[in-house]
């Protein structure tokens, strides 16, 4: 099974101890750390101030922007509230620029800092698999200036520098320890991959067991993508035991980097999800199953418990998303991702972290730097669309169901 084919900072160790109830949620009071997207295609999103508090109900301690939008970097002021920022494809050929990667900086970061808990910048979504080759020759040159600028600035050793990537990445991802990248970008991917390792910035993918199920569900186990108790798969390399498909995709991508030579980059999945609602030939968008994915998701999270090939490592996974987004284009599932609905109470109960201390305090806004690009209302266009046919996940649009063949050789999951 090629785990790729489908679409696809820290924990706390956690005790559970006292259970409450919170605006329809069923809460955990646990130590641990969750980390969620916060997009924003829709209009009739609640004010960035009061998403603090509702972070805050959940125990959020990271978020995934996927701009620079001062609104909320100006709400979180001094949450404490982890960070990590966009910079969107659309801007990757003028971040080439040096001066306009500093700018950027002294306008949409530094302004921020320290109140607001930035650490990290994302310089493009998912590009490698846009099949843009002028998007990919200009990733690493942006990722560098960034990175420069950062320097420049006194700021690289608070601030990194990664970009975001699908798990379209990888050629191979069954077995776990067979990981390995996809030849034809090799040659992009190393330097890339240089630049995480002098950096110390981490490798983001972007992964999405519901795409496995969706794509076959009468042979893809319903429990082993859902974190259910079932039989899972053994690795024949390494006898290494996987009872869900999640940590074999983060394993896989661990073996192609050490494949490359880069065994000790930290991996984060920087997107991971399950929607609620579909259309009707999207097999498993209820609520039942977003809430066993997320629900199991956030517990494993909560219990400090690394993947079998990496059972120390901190588990660095931000879900996705924090709100369903009504203008987001493609089928009904892209707009029904969301842990809570626009007008904040939740898209269905699900056992959340609770730990965070916020204040209220906010900074000063920021006034945009002459021939500095402005950002957009909206998120990076390269976020727009999760499974949309001319969305970002390319390599469920390889018109052809060849790549099944592993899933139903390897996969006899619905025989759990």
């Amino acid at each position: 099974m090629d785990f790729a084919r489908f679409r696809l900072r820290r924990c706390c160790s956690c005790s559970l101890f006292v259970a409450f109830t919170i605006t329809g949620l069923v809460f955990a009071e646990m130590v641990g750390s969750i980390g969620i997207n916060y997009g924003q295609i829709a209009n009739n999103l609640p004010s960035p101030e009061n998403v603090v508090p509702l972070l805050k109900s959940i125990g959020a301690t990271k978020v995934k922007l996927y701009d620079a939008d001062p609104r909320v970097l100006r709400a979180f002021a001094n949450t404490g509230v982890e960070f990590m920022v966009g910079l969107g494809n659309e801007y990757l050929s003028k971040m080439q620029d040096p001066n306009k990667a500093q700018a950027w900086i002294k306008s949409n970061i530094q302004p921020y800092l320290p109140a607001t808990n930035i650490t990290c910048i994302f310089v493009g979504n998912e590009v490698l698999t846009f099949n843009d080759s002028s998007l990919t020759d200009n990733l690493l040159p942006a990722m560098q200036c960034v990175h420069t600028a950062l320097v420049n600035l006194g700021l690289d050793k608070q601030v990194a520098v990664t970009t975001t990537h699908s798990l379209a990445v990888l050629e191979t991802s069954y077995p776990p320890s067979a990981g390995a990248f996809r030849p034809d970008l090799a040659p992009c991917l190393k330097p890339i991959l240089n630049f995480h390792s002098k950096t110390g910035s981490p490798f983001l993918i972007n992964a999405y067991p519901y795409f496995a199920y969706k794509a076959n569900p009468k042979q893809v186990s319903l429990d082993f993508v859902l974190f259910q108790p079932n039989q899972g798969l053994l690795d024949p390399s390494t006898n290494l035991h996987y009872d869900n498909m999640l940590f074999a995709q983060i394993d896989a991508v661990y073996s192609a980097l050490a494949s490359l030579g880069y065994n000790k980059l930290p991996v984060h999945i920087s997107e991971t999800g399950w929607p609620s609602k579909g259309d009707q030939d999207e097999a498993g968008a209820t609520p039942d199953y977003a809430k066993k994915y997320n629900g199991n998701l956030i517990k494993l999270i909560s219990q400090n418990r690394g993947t079998p090939m990496r059972p120390t490592s901190d588990l660095n996974i931000y879900v996705f998303a924090l709100f369903n987004e009504n203008m987001k284009p493609g089928p009904t599932s892209e707009r029904n991702y969301g842990l809570f609905k626009p007008d904040r109470s939740p898209a269905y109960p699900l056992p959340v972290i609770a730990t965070v201390t916020t204040t209220n305090t906010t900074v000063a806004g920021s006034t945009p730097i002459s021939g500095v690009p402005p950002y957009p209302p909206t998120s990076s266009t390269g976020y727009l669309s999760i499974s949309s046919a001319n969305g970002k996940r390319n390599y469920r649009l390889l018109g052809s169901s060849s790549f099944l063949l592993p899933l139903l050789m390897e996969l006899v999951f619905s025989k759990f």
